[in-house]
């Protein structure tokens, strides 16, 4: 009875202080701005905020470990994230976490092998938790084996997105877990967990970027592309070199068009198709040496970064396979002759 009432309480208490910030500031706000400059006031005022999220987040800590999915466990959270905006809640953690399951919500085919899925998120005002230059790993057990499938994948939808994360996956031949991906219907749940971190990305880390990348090799670069062009006072140059098979393989290309178009100074894309139609007027056959050397920042720049991801053919020919996710492995192929270094390149 004693842990009800600690529940209850929590709720009401954070309910009051609610209404009480709510009077508070509207009674204390300055109907002028006050200087940048200015401190708050130590006493009531604009101090009175941290001592609601301070006592709210103590008060709801009481019955939460009790109550947690609860119906007046769930009130009581949802009272004092009003009174602590800024909260942003994530739907993967690393860590500890596991694996999380997630209900496919929306499939759409964008080409011959290649579709979009949409998985909802377990709340509704969560984000996805994967960070810019980070991937996730999906799990599933087929029938009668011994082991699960496990494979990363990165997400396509924007970071801050709430409520889904949107996977854009191309079946292979042979591919359990992409033929699985492939076979589920909207209602059906998928294993996650993540993120994975790879490269720590910064505002302006470098001066200029070149993203080489085969088939689903797009989407890290396209995470990447995103958090760069989103951020305004990010002032990066990206040159993106896309190889695949035929012109229907090109994945993302209205958005990559969208930012050519939107930043030309900044962002150039060029694309090589191994089967182009007769009107193709860009590179022909596989990437190769003499466009990767007319189009990328030059070895010699100053503060330039590499990015390479694709299948094992694409890899091998551009920069060689990593090792391990934690082992880049020897830098050799096209970027090797031309004069690039290892520090100079990250495989994805």
């Amino acid at each position: 009875m004693s842990l009800f009432v600690s529940s209850r309480c929590a709720f009401r208490a954070a309910a009051r202080m609610k209404r009480q910030f709510a009077v508070r500031r509207y009674a204390t706000e300055p109907t002028t701005p006050k200087p940048a400059t200015e401190a708050l006031p130590s006493g009531n005022g604009g101090s009175s905020t941290l001592l609601y999220v301070a006592a709210a987040a103590g008060l709801t800590s009481a019955g939460y470990y009790f109550f947690a999915g609860t119906p007046a466990a769930k009130k009581a959270e949802a009272a004092v994230r009003e009174v602590t905006p800024g909260v942003v809640k994530k739907a993967l953690t690393g860590g500890e976490q596991g694996f999380v399951s997630l209900k496919l919500e929306e499939v759409e085919t964008v080409n011959h092998n290649t579709k979009r899925f949409r998985f909802k998120l377990p709340e509704d005002d969560m984000v996805s938790g994967v960070n810019v230059t980070s991937a996730i790993l999906t799990k599933f057990k087929p029938v009668d084996a011994e082991k699960p499938v496990i494979r990363p994948y990165t997400p396509i939808s924007d970071e801050d997105s709430k409520g889904y994360m949107d996977l854009l996956v191309k079946k292979y031949p042979n591919g359990p877990m992409s033929t699985h991906l492939h076979d589920m219907v909207p209602g059906q749940r998928l294993e996650v967990k993540g993120p994975l971190p790879k490269y720590p990305w910064t505002a302006n880390k470098h001066e200029h970027i070149g993203l080489i990348a085969g088939g689903t090799g797009i989407t890290p670069m396209f995470q990447l592309c995103r958090a760069i062009f989103n951020n305004p006072e990010d002032k990066t140059k990206v040159t993106v070199v896309f190889g695949n098979v035929t012109e229907e393989d090109v994945l993302l290309k209205s958005e990559l068009a969208h930012l050519e178009n939107t930043y030309p100074q900044r962002f150039r894309a060029f694309y090589v198709l191994d089967k182009p139609p007769k009107e193709w007027a860009g590179a022909k056959g596989f990437i190769n040496k003499e466009l990767l050397k007319t189009v990328l920042p030059e070895p010699k720049s100053d503060n330039i970064k590499l990015f390479v991801c694709g299948p094992p053919g694409l890899m091998n020919s551009i920069s060689g396979n990593k090792k391990s996710p934690r082992d880049q492995g020897e830098l050799v192929g096209i970027l090797k002759d031309l004069g690039y270094t290892p520090e100079q390149v990250y495989k994805f």
